[in-house]
């Protein structure tokens, strides 16, 4: 597997106006998504770290109880096993990154 064409990827809505488009690798979860003003992902932790990187717009990312505003340019890491949670603040689009894959997207 050496080109992936994310376009082509089955648009998934897992939470309310979060769409995304997953894939893996051998080592690493690729969630490629799109989200509305105002959409969040509720608090959780899981045991893979996770990598939030905003393409447009900006997030609100809650990462053990400190926040910080993400957009184009600024990444935040969710280390592993520690509780996070995400508020998008503008319509926008993001690549998160999960090490190593997730059992389950």
């Amino acid at each position: 597997m050496a080109l992936i064409d994310t376009t082509k990827l089955e648009v998934v809505e897992r939470l309310p106006v979060w769409h995304g488009r997953y894939f893996d690798t051998a080592n690493m979860t690729f969630a490629h998504y799109e989200c509305e003003e105002g959409a969040t992902i509720h608090e959780h932790s899981h045991p893979e770290e996770e990598v939030y990187e905003v393409i447009e717009g900006e997030l609100e990312i809650e990462v053990a109880g400190k926040a910080h505003r993400a957009r184009p340019g600024l990444v935040v890491v969710a280390p592993p096993n520690t509780p996070h949670f995400v508020r998008a603040l503008t319509d926008g689009k993001l690549i998160v990154i999960d090490y190593p894959a997730r059992k389950t997207v």
